[in-house]
């Protein structure tokens, strides 16, 4: 805002900044800035390009230059030749196991955009809260958004406490609209996740049929894993999750859909004789068969929309469609397996992106567990060494994923994703050759002052 953007023909004085789209750059998100004396020139194959070379710009001007005098402010001259190493470089935020208003989900998008991060991982249903509205189906929103009480304390910590008080909320469609469409002018995409066969306490409180026992399921307002799932061998669970997903796909224009499959315990469908039927109708051998069958199935569904499915790692057990992608979070070997055989990897091995994880071992927020400071988020191989060579184009990039059971409040989540974030975004934008986490460490002593300047609430370091 300290400065403005002079365009051509306005008036007898020559552009401030000049913009110019040219094929010369291959890379659609790469670009070339250059600060010259009396001018600053960009040149970028597309809008992202552009978008991203004025991120880079607002970074030279502040704070190193913070001093204004005459509404001018100086701009360090250089040249900078620029692109990412990876298409997909995102955040997952989780608003089931708390809720967070459509504001700081813009918040949320701006930093993401200052990171040069382009895709926002919306994780929109689970156990402990149904979150977006779907007309057909207004019961998820009226029944599902709420439970009657939250867990106090450490999951670990038995016997468990809660604090008796209702909490919820949802987002309605215009306030999906109106998040994908601040998104778009970030360019940021928005994958929407809406999880099964597992994590659906919410959707089973509020249409109870979908369940294996085809009666109410009790509330799961703790953490961890309901061994309440979506039927398998009922129609219903698929017309039900068809219509669903209908209004998801028309809200949200991203080629992806999110739908979970992980932690599924299969124990129900083991008892259920819906189940059991299904699996002897369609020759299928166990349970893990069955949840294939599921997958694959919603994923026919959703390449009937025009959509592809991408889901967590353990899709791959029992087999996946050929056009499904998939997350590998339980450590690198399923994004390994899965891009081997040809399907597309987002690496988020949660050893070093889970940013629910403490970030030292002093005077911290309660956390789920785990360890996993800034130096180790910068040691993240995106590129496991194991995946063959002409199988490498298979890993697109990666995220960090932020589950927020013990996050009640939305600078609490600032917290524990600034400063990770800017580790996390360095090592998926630059060439792995340039990584330094020594010199990392020390220019981020501006991106500290970047987030005062943005009112970011962020960990400060211990000295060393």
């Amino acid at each position: 805002s300290d400065f403005q953007i002079r365009k051509a023909g306005m008036g007898n004085e020559p552009s401030a900044i000049t913009v110019t789209l040219s094929d010369s750059t291959t890379n659609p998100e790469g670009y070339r800035l250059t600060v010259g004396k009396n001018l600053i020139s960009i040149e970028a194959g597309s809008e992202k390009g552009v978008f991203y070379a004025f991120q880079t710009l607002i970074q030279l001007i502040y704070p190193g230059s913070r001093q204004i005098s005459k509404g001018k402010t100086a701009v360090p001259c250089v040249s900078v030749i620029d692109d990412p190493q990876y298409i997909w470089r995102g955040i997952h935020l989780d608003v089931s196991r708390h809720f967070f208003q459509k504001e700081f989900i813009f918040k949320l998008l701006d930093a993401m955009a200052m990171h040069k991060l382009n895709t926002f991982h919306w994780h929109l249903t689970d156990d402990q809260g149904w979150r977006i509205e779907i007309l057909k189906y207004p019961e998820l929103t009226a029944k599902g958004a709420w439970r009657d009480e939250t867990l106090i304390g450490h999951g670990s910590e038995t016997p468990w406490k809660y604090d008796g008080i209702r909490y919820g909320g949802f987002y309605t469609r215009q306030d999906v609209r109106d998040v994908v469409e601040y998104s778009s002018r970030l360019h940021i995409n928005v994958l929407p996740e809406i999880e099964m066969p597992g994590h659906a306490v919410a959707a089973l409180i509020s249409y109870p049929g979908l369940s294996c026992e085809g009666s109410q399921v009790p509330p799961f307002n703790r953490w961890g894993v309901s061994g309440d799932v979506f039927c398998a061998g009922k129609e219903d669970t698929f017309t039900f999750l068809e219509g669903v997903l209908s209004e998801v796909c028309e809200l949200f224009p991203y080629e992806y859909i999110h739908i979970g499959g992980d932690e599924c315990p299969k124990v129900k469908w083991h008892e259920c004789p819906d189940c059991q039927k299904r699996m002897a109708d369609n020759n299928l051998k166990d349970e893990s068969e069955l949840q294939s069958y599921f997958v694959k199935r919603i994923a026919a569904f959703l390449e009937s929309k025009g959509k592809k499915i991408i889901g967590w790692d353990e899709i791959l057990e029992g087999g996946i469609a050929e056009s499904a992608a998939v997350m590998s979070w339980r450590g690198s070997a399923g994004g390994i397996e899965a891009a081997n055989k040809g399907h597309d990897v987002v690496m988020t091995p949660h050893s070093f992106v889970y940013l629910d994880y403490y970030q030292s071992p002093y005077n911290e927020p309660l956390s789920i567990g785990g360890m996993l400071d800034l130096k180790k988020v910068y040691s993240l191989l995106v590129m496991p060494e194991e995946i063959t060579a002409d199988m490498r184009r298979h890993i697109i990039g990666a995220q960090a994923n932020i589950w927020t059971e013990y996050m009640t409040d939305s600078r609490h989540v600032e917290y524990m994703v600034f400063p990770r974030i800017a580790a996390l975004a360095e090592v998926l934008w630059s060439d792995p050759a340039d990584l330094d986490y020594e010199n990392f460490k020390m220019r981020m002593n501006e991106q500290y002052a970047r987030y005062d300047a943005r009112g970011i609430n962020y960990r400060v370091p211990y000295p060393e």
